[in-house]
């Protein structure tokens, strides 16, 4: 029987078409993205859904999918996706990641032209018949410095393109290498740099915790008077309240702004203001981004309900279904790795090298070193996935080295993850164990046996008595329980580390008591999607 596919949101006919050359049965019902109800009451029908935005895809939706294999999102931003209810359901959630970063960062390059030239105010005051010439005196960009917040895809062509137009460009970024930097012709600088300098700033990141009100109203009061702000790239960037205030008292000469933190936004404090641009989210808007990730979309839901093939998949790596059963504990694995080299790392990545000793050296290397690279990559892109991660690596310029070899320690195979950055060489090596259960075997060179947990805490001290009591005394005076609590050392008196499982994130109240007694020069907690 064909696999049968649902469309719940517009897309082009031609995507239409190209599931129904390749022998899959597609229904097409956009109106059913804005019906919940109705979406539930079909939803079971169909082995794959494409979507955009407007549909919701949510725990209570996958449990009436009885029969539902992939979500495909014809974009990239799946927060419209529950992604961890469709991993347990054991759906695919694919994404296109690629199709719309040309004309996003257009995108930002039209608002600051519009901004620098006050020409949405210019455009009302001479359509209602006036002749304002002298009121809207704007200003060049050539010669004028350009603050990027992210060189990323999006960042990166924006700065490409601000090149072009004779900007000097500065770029803040943590994980932007010098050499990377150079090479696209940009200056790395810190934040507080960019912000004294830059006479535009624009921001292409994704909302994180480190990134939410990024330009807060303590930072915009760092910034140039008479600088212009972009926002492209994600509602929540930019303390709208204080940038509001900032353009009534004459410190900030104008924005531009294509997301909000409330969205659909039909009341803002930025509405109104003199040389405020605002557009309703448009960043994605153009005929041929939306071609693009229609087709794409479109292409990669068939070749996986078709072959089994896995692209720009953001809850499983690029794999045949036939690798997929083998793989998955490893894959789970190298992710755990990834992950909590990611977790400890602030500073910019120089090289990622990925041992695989034993009978994992045999397997699908390219599909684990994605993994891996996507758990280091997490933490400063959440939007990231198993396909995208390599190449945001590679557009850092991180150098990523990969080792094989025969079986060579007491496991059947195991997998060394070790970072290169500026300041330090980082590593942890992990082993599948006969029940499938992923374990940390050795962190920093310290041989440990660990489970993977949800929530965990490592810690680093040196060699004395009392680590055990402390740790197990101010996690037990503040409720927390312990699952599984792992200890290593270098030698006796040198350098140890813990690695604690527990039922629950570490409280920020457990970490200030645990940095207070002085026993620890590392207090870490940890995330695990397991």
């Amino acid at each position: 029987m064909a696999p049968k596919v649902l469309i719940s949101d517009k897309l082009s006919d031609a995507a239409i078409q190209i599931f129904k050359d390749r022998g899959i049965e597609v229904d097409f019902r956009p109106e059913l993205g804005k019906d919940k109800d109705a979406l539930a009451a079909v939803i079971g029908d169909y082995d794959g859904l494409a979507i955009r935005s407007a549909t919701k895809v949510t725990p209570s939706l996958l449990e009436k999918a009885t029969k539902l294999k992939v979500v495909g999102r014809a974009g990239i931003g799946t927060d419209n996706v529950d992604k961890e209810a469709a991993s347990k359901k054991g759906v695919i959630v694919m994404n296109t990641p690629f199709g719309n970063m040309i004309t996003t960062a257009e995108h930002a390059i039209a608002l600051m032209f519009a901004v620098a030239r006050q020409i949405p105010e210019a455009d009302a005051s001479t359509q209602a018949g006036k002749w304002e010439k002298s009121k809207f005196m704007g200003v060049e960009l050539t010669a004028k410095t350009l603050g990027v917040i992210g060189a990323g895809n999006i960042g990166g062509i924006v700065c490409n393109r601000a090149l072009g137009l004779k900007m000097k460009v500065i770029a803040f970024d943590p994980f932007l290498s010098d050499e990377k930097a150079a090479k696209m012709g940009v200056e790395k600088v810190e934040l507080e740099e960019l912000l004294k300098r830059s006479d535009f700033i624009t921001l292409h990141v994704p909302l994180t915790d480190g990134t939410r009100n990024i330009l807060s109203r303590e930072n915009l009061a760092k910034t140039k008077k008479g600088v212009r702000v972009i926002n492209c790239a994600r509602g929540g960037l930019v303390d709208e309240e204080a940038l509001a205030d900032m353009i009534k008292s004459g410190h900030v000469a104008g924005a531009a702004f294509d997301v909000f933190s409330e969205e659909p936004a039909t009341n803002n404090v930025l509405f109104g203001l003199p040389n405020v641009v605002c557009t309703p989210h448009l960043g994605a808007s153009t005929s041929e981004a939306q071609e693009n990730v229609a087709l794409q979309v479109a292409e990669q839901m068939s070749n996986y309900l078709l072959d089994g093939a896995v692209e720009n998949a953001l809850n499983l790596p690029s794999m045949t279904a036939e690798e997929a059963k083998v793989m998955g504990p490893w894959v789970a694995l190298a992710g755990h790795l990834g992950g909590f080299i990611g977790q400890l790392t602030d500073e910019p990545i120089k090289a990622i090298n990925i041992l695989y000793d034993g009978v994992v050296s045999t397997m699908n290397l390219p599909a684990l070193n994605c993994s891996v690279v996507a758990g280091i990559m997490k933490k400063s892109n959440p939007d990231v996935n198993m396909v995208s991660a390599p190449v945001v690596a590679k557009e850092r310029g991180v150098q990523i080295s990969t080792t094989n070899q025969d079986k060579s320690g007491a496991f059947e195979g195991y997998v060394k993850v070790t970072v290169v950055t500026d300041k330090r060489e980082r590593s942890i090596a992990g082993t599948v164990f006969s029940d499938g259960k992923p374990r940390f075997i050795q962190i920093k060179g310290i041989n440990i046996d660990a489970e993977v947990g949800e929530h965990m805490l490592y810690t680093t001290n040196e060699d004395v008595p009392g680590i055990i009591g402390t740790l197990g005394g101010v996690l037990g005076k503040h409720g927390m329980n312990i699952a599984n609590f792992t200890l290593g050392r270098a030698k006796a008196g040198g350098e140890a580390i813990a690695i604690l499982y527990m039922d629950e994130a570490a409280k920020p109240e457990v970490l200030a008591e645990l940095a207070a007694t002085g026993l620890f020069k590392q207090i870490q907690p940890l995330e695990f999607n397991v």
